[in-house]
């Protein structure tokens, strides 16, 4: 208690000798005064929050180094300004910090206690807390030098007792967050929670009470706005309980039309408020329901085909929800990207071993290169980008460890796209596949893909040829190509 109190009357004489035009020594000082991330510190200020100082005091602002470096708050691959394929490396990225796992992860699980506790937080979930935790977010954005957050409405700001009080909760941290985002950074994406509140144990668009369903409409037409208010580039539907946990009782098809429906709505809200980002759909096979509707990308495609809003969204791709639905990653975004749908991508992997999403950091070179081929021939993500949907291990608990995970996390996938320069540059690899199907550049072959080829005219060719040869695929070859340029 002493030493708080000496604390703040040392800020006080400093403040005074301040204003006062005092010594050039300690003038260098004033206004540049640094604390602890530790609510011990001393660091109460003049804020709402109670917070002056910085959060990471010992964290400096990350840069590149290169591979030879052996820091571990340094960049080894991720050089923001370098030209790969005829573009930066930032905006190849365009990287996102995932604000609930970043900032609200505990590292608690379906088996145990939270097991970080940040030192900033005071076990609250009040305003000021909220607002804590939002300039949190912005000095971590600075220091690791990205441009990007995503957030839920929900994580940033504390539910109130009535639907008015949580909008105003909302307006009053989402005033903070433009504050402090300036000109220079804005959310890749915003989204509406429609899965936490005991209210949508039966889901929110999808719902059997019309009550929710409306309520959940007034959340995500709040959510939208303050995301367009913030200058957002997307906004997210990830549709946690839209499904079902028993087709017993369940009316499937009257749902699907509900959630239709709603999704039809918010298209047109987006146009009402001239908010020019794109509306994306996150797919998720289970968990926390049996069944979700949006199982994979493409069963998310024809449900948005069925209903006429092919045009209205497209697909924020997360690479763990992928292995959940029994695909690779690589899969499901060459699945969106050829559908003309690929619009972001959660940059995260879940553990062979366990099954369940568990959100890790990428990490795999291999993984990492796959993912950027696709976005490669994509020609970009842009509005899109790659958030981090990721958090710590439960086992994780320092502070550093914050910027450690994203470091590594960004480098990997800055490997990836170095690795498909290389791949592109070779050609080797386009080359084979371009000769396994070559026999379609033939006459025959060009009328079958211009869709002029009846079976009569195929007959009668199968005749001609006989017995038809099949060439090897080159697989291992293929394999081989690849692992030489990781």
């Amino acid at each position: 208690m002493l030493h708080e109190k000496m604390l703040k009357v040392k800020a006080v004489l400093l403040l005074l000798v301040c204003l006062n035009g005092g010594l050039l020594s300690v003038i260098a000082d004033c206004g540049a005064q640094t604390c602890p991330a530790n609510l011990k510190a001393g660091c109460d200020g003049h804020d709402s929050d109670g917070w002056e100082g910085e959060f990471f005091p010992g964290i400096p602002k990350i840069k590149y180094e290169g591979p030879s470096s052996k820091n571990p708050l340094a960049f080894k691959y991720y050089n923001a300004n370098e030209e790969i394929l005829g573009k930066k490396m930032k905006d190849w990225m365009r990287f996102s910090i995932a604000f609930w796992h970043t900032f609200r992860g505990t590292g608690g699980d379906p088996f145990g206690a939270p097991t970080k506790v940040w030192p900033w937080e005071d076990g609250t979930n009040s305003l000021a807390m909220a607002k804590r935790r939002m300039r949190a977010n912005f000095e971590f954005i600075n220091k690791l030098g990205v441009d990007r957050w995503c957030f839920h409405d929900r994580d940033i700001a504390p539910d109130g007792k009535t639907l008015t009080e949580s909008n105003s909760n909302l307006d009053e941290v989402v005033a903070l967050a433009k504050e402090l985002q300036g000109s220079h950074v804005k959310p890749l994406w915003g989204t509406a929670q429609l899965f936490m509140h005991p209210h949508y144990m039966h889901g929110g668009a999808t719902s059997s009470e019309v009550g929710v369903y409306a309520f959940a409409a007034a959340q995500v037409k709040k959510a939208m706005e303050v995301t367009h208010y913030l200058g957002g580039e997307n906004f997210v539907f990830w549709g946690g309980r839209e499904g079902y946990q028993s087709l017993l009782n369940t009316d499937m098809e009257r749902e699907l039309g509900h959630m239709a429906a709603f999704l039809k709505a918010a298209a047109d809200f987006k146009k009402k408020i001239g908010f020019n980002g794109t509306l994306l759909i996150e797919p998720k096979p289970q968990e926390p329901t049996k069944h979700q509707y949006d199982w994979d990308a493409a069963t998310t495609a024809n449900f948005l085909r069925k209903y006429g809003l092919l045009d209205e969204y497209k697909l924020n791709i997360e690479c763990n929800h992928a292995t959940l639905s029994g695909h690779s990653c690589h899969h499901e975004l060459e699945t969106a990207r050829i559908n003309g749908l690929l619009g972001n991508i959660d940059a995260n992997t879940g553990d062979p071993q366990i099954g369940w999403d568990t959100d890790q950091f990428l990490t795999d070179i291999s993984e990492a290169t796959l993912v950027m081929l696709s976005v490669v021939r994509n020609g970009g993500l842009a509005p899109g980008g790659f958030n981090f949907d990721a958090k710590l291990r439960r086992e994780s608990t320092d502070v550093e460890d914050l910027f450690i995970a994203h470091i590594s996390g960004m480098d990997t996938l800055a490997r990836g796209l170095r690795n498909v320069a290389k791949l592109l540059e070779d050609g080797s690899l386009d080359k084979l596949i371009r000769k396994r199907y070559e026999s379609f550049d033939s006459e025959i072959g060009a009328a079958i893909e211009a869709g002029k080829a009846d079976f009569e005219m195929l007959e009668k060719k199968a005749m001609e040829w006989g017995e038809p040869s099949v060439p090897s695929a080159k697989q291992e070859l293929a394999e081989m190509i690849f692992q030489s340029a990781l």
